[in-house]
């Protein structure tokens, strides 16, 4: 096996797997979660804080 085509593999497969996770993040399934998780930095109630 030569070393351009071991490269050309490794290229390929890591911009499918790159492909793979934007089409995960961008699904509506995840959208309401994604959508809650980015507001917890913002939310006033904090449970399991003393204060």
């Amino acid at each position: 096996m030569d070393i351009n085509i071991l490269r050309s593999v490794v290229t390929l497969v890591s911009m499918v797997v790159f492909l793979l996770i934007v089409g995960w993040a961008y699904s509506s399934r995840n959208k309401e979660r994604f959508d809650e998780l980015a507001q917890l930095p913002l939310d006033d109630d904090v449970s399991g804080r003393s204060q």
